[in-house]
């Protein structure tokens, strides 16, 4: 049986044709006009999706890179940092604050039940000198989105800087960084943005900035002042994942063509009409309702099934793709 493989993982998504199509080009000059126009483009249309005014930055990394660049710009060794977690990206988060020396004040819930606005209140009045909180906003592993909007307004509301994981949930799920009070957001070109893995998308707030100039953990490659001085020219500091910005540039323009209230829709069409087909076939939601995903469903399955078997089954004879749990 010949086939083409079905990629129905959280990450990396199918490339649609028009985007492979893109790629399919000779290299170019990252130090020349050609490319500085695609980086002026796709900044243009990513700041369009994540509605910001602010500094947009394009890193040559995976989402990971993205977020570990906000802990090192923003984050200095003894830090109190709040990170609210609700699952294993909310750990990573955690575990990079850690890394980079912070003393992480962990606001925990069950994985599948999202983060609470008001025990978050809480916990930052508990914390005062805590400046900085890592939110994840769609939480991959549980198939669970969090309530962002309240999340972010509590702690801006308490004068914290509001940092978001949005990997998997920004060009696939409505966000509106400014009006939220969003400081830094990160994306990863390889989800809803129909790119291949490579390139991390970050946006950077005036606050953000005055708290960048202050932190004092080492950094080079994800130095912000730096991307943001050569991007500025029309050039990033280093040499740039060329392939994927054609790809990111093609697929910005899709996005664009069907028009955002229309991607965001078709996503949760389609998560519903999955949803409603787990369940059917006796498969129980792993998120609790109200705040399952848009783009990625976990389930857990039927008492006695074999994932392992099944997982093996779907790809070898349907090559269909899916992935297993994590972590947990």
């Amino acid at each position: 049986m010949t086939f083409q493989t079905q990629l129905r993982i959280p990450g990396p998504t199918p490339l649609p044709e028009r985007v492979v199509r893109s790629m399919n080009r000779p290299m170019i000059d990252h130090r020349g006009p050609e490319f500085a126009a695609i980086l002026a483009e796709v900044t243009a249309g990513a700041k369009r999706v994540f509605k910001t005014k602010n500094d947009l930055l394009l890193l040559t990394s995976s989402g990971t890179g993205g977020l570990e660049s906000a802990v090192a710009n923003l984050v200095s060794p003894g830090d109190e940092v709040v990170v609210a977690l609700c699952g294993n990206f909310g750990e990573r988060f955690a575990a990079l604050a850690s890394a980079y020396g912070a003393d992480v004040v962990r606001l925990e819930f069950e994985w599948g039940q999202p983060v609470d606005a008001g025990d978050l209140e809480v916990i930052l009045q508990r914390h005062p000198k805590a400046r900085v909180v890592l939110l994840t906003h769609n939480e991959t592993s549980t198939g669970l989105t969090n309530p962002l909007r309240e999340l972010a307004q509590t702690a801006r509301s308490a004068e914290r800087l509001v940092v978001v994981d949005g990997v998997s949930s920004i060009s696939s799920i409505d966000i509106e960084t400014d009006a939220w009070g969003i400081d830094v957001a990160v994306s990863g070109s390889q989800k809803g943005w129909m790119a291949p893995p490579g390139l991390a998308l970050v946006s950077v707030s005036e606050r953000a900035w005055v708290q960048q100039a202050k932190a004092r953990s080492p950094r080079f490659y994800f130095d912000w002042k730096e991307a943001k001085t050569w991007a500025d020219k029309g050039m990033t500091p280093f040499t740039p994942a060329v392939p994927v910005a054609f790809a990111l540039q093609e697929g910005l323009r899709m996005l664009e063509e069907e028009g955002l209230a229309n991607v965001y829709e078709r996503h949760a069409r389609l998560a519903r009409a999955t949803q409603a087909a787990l369940q059917a076939l006796g498969f129980q939601l792993f998120a609790q309702d109200g705040y399952r995903s848009n783009t990625v469903t976990s389930a857990l399955p039927p008492a006695g099934l074999d994932v392992a078997a099944l997982r093996k089954l779907l790809d070898t004879k349907y090559g269909v793709v899916i992935a297993g749990g994590q972590a947990k």
